[in-house]
This record gives structure tokens, C-alpha cells and sequence, in this order.
């Protein structure tokens, strides 16, 4: 069974996820929807925390390490797939781009350290709680760990210091990950995930009785 642990003094900084090897298991065969957006800044609403007054250098240290949130969320919850290599992504990033990320910690830093000179460190830290927090997904967990394995390899693919670029361009579409969507294969003949069943859904069928025994008809 696959563990995982979150090595250092804080969490949100540069815990690497550890995954013991797996053996191979089915891909996710579906036809994933249509959920890509426009390029965002780090005021943007509903992609990352809104950080009044930031420069526009900590408002991209924002997008960093808001996507870098949702990536280890995604380590840590789609360890079902292993062939999605979330865990394996994640930990590549880290060390790829391990540069940016400690910048863009220390941007975020100074920007709380500034904001909130007296309780900066629980700013920060509640900060921090919130952006992985905003990510926790139930109802859409196949679209967001299929976006989310998807980003991890372009971080890959991206030279180092072009985190806040893949950040830019890719953090809505991850927002929209979050909203359950059914296969784009089928998706208009799918009923609407809130449906409720009706009483006639709910009576007894021919041959049973209302306890759901079988019976003569």
C-alpha cells in the first residue's frame, strides 16, 4: 500500500511525497471535457488568494505556490491512478524547479511580513491552509487528478524560473477541474449529477414487495 509523508518544518514549503512502488493499474479511459480558461494574473478572481496590495512580482509567487498547493494535493489524492504519476511529477518539480519555489516563498514572505508585521507568520500560515484547502475536490476527483497530472508534466517540460508562466496559463483550467463534469462522450446523454430519484423511482417494482422481496407475480 503506497504512503506518503511530508518531510520539513512547514508543510506548504518544499515537503516531497514519498510513494512506495505500486504495481501498474488501469489508465482512466474517458473522454475528459472541455475545461481550459484565459491565461489569469494573481488578482484574478477565484484562482488564487486575493493578496491586496502586492507587487506584481508576489502577486506571481502567489500563482506559484498556489499551483504548487494543488499539485501536492493531487500527489496526496490520486494515488488510485498510478499511471497519472502525480506523485513522481510533483516530486520532479520540486527539485526542478526548486529555485523559483524558494523565491517565491520568500516573496511571499516579505509580502506578509509587510502587510501583517505582527501576526505575519499566522497570516502566512493560515494563507497557506486556505490555498490547499481550495483544492479538496470529492464529486470531481478523475477531471481534477487528470488536469493536475497533465500540469505536473508540462512543469516538467518547462525550462527553470518558467513556473509562474505554466502558473499563469494553466491555474483556471486547474480552478475548473474542481467542478464535477461528466465524460465529454456522453455528456449530453448524462443525467445532471444533483438529480433526485422520484417516488415512482422509489416504488416497488413488479414482482416485489415494498420490502424489495421477490414475490409470484
Amino acid at each position: 500500500m503506497s504512503q506518503v509523508k511530508l518531510r520539513g518544518p512547514i508543510a506548504a514549503a518544499l515537503g516531497v511525497v514519498a510513494m512506495a512502488a505500486a504495481p501498474a493499474e488501469a489508465y482512466l479511459f474517458w473522454s475528459q471535457p472541455a475545461i481550459g480558461g484565459a491565461p489569469v494574473t494573481g488578482d484574478g478572481p477565484g484562482v488564487a488568494q486575493a493578496l491586496p496590495g502586492a507587487t506584481a512580482a508576489e502577486q506571481r509567487a502567489g500563482l506559484v505556490w498556489t499551483m504548487r498547493a494543488g499539485l501536492n494535493v493531487a500527489a496526496l489524492q490520486c494515488q488510485f491512478a498510478p499511471a497519472l504519476r502525480t506523485v513522481a511529477n510533483y516530486n520532479n518539480m520540486l527539485r526542478q524547479h526548486s529555485a523559483e519555489l524558494q523565491s517565491s516563498y520568500g516573496a511571499l514572505t516579505a509580502y506578509f511580513k509587510r502587510t501583517s508585521p505582527k501576526s505575519w507568520a499566522t497570516t502566512l500560515d493560515q494563507y497557506t491552509t486556505r490555498t490547499y484547502n481550495s483544492f479538496s475536490t470529492l464529486n470531481a476527483q478523475i477531471i481534477f487528478c487528470e488536469t493536475a497530472a497533465s500540469i505536473g508534466r508540462e512543469t516538467m517540460d518547462r525550462p527553470r524560473g518558467q513556473l509562474a508562466t505554466v502558473a499563469s496559463e494553466r491555474l483556471r483550467e486547474f480552478r475548473n477541474s474542481l467542478t464535477p463534469a461528466g465524460d465529454a462522450a456522453f455528456a449530453a446523454n448524462m443525467p445532471s449529477i444533483g438529480a433526485v430519484a422520484s417516488d415512482a423511482d422509489l416504488a416497488p417494482q413488479p414482482c416485489t414487495d415494498k420490502k424489495g422481496r421477490i414475490r409470484k407475480c
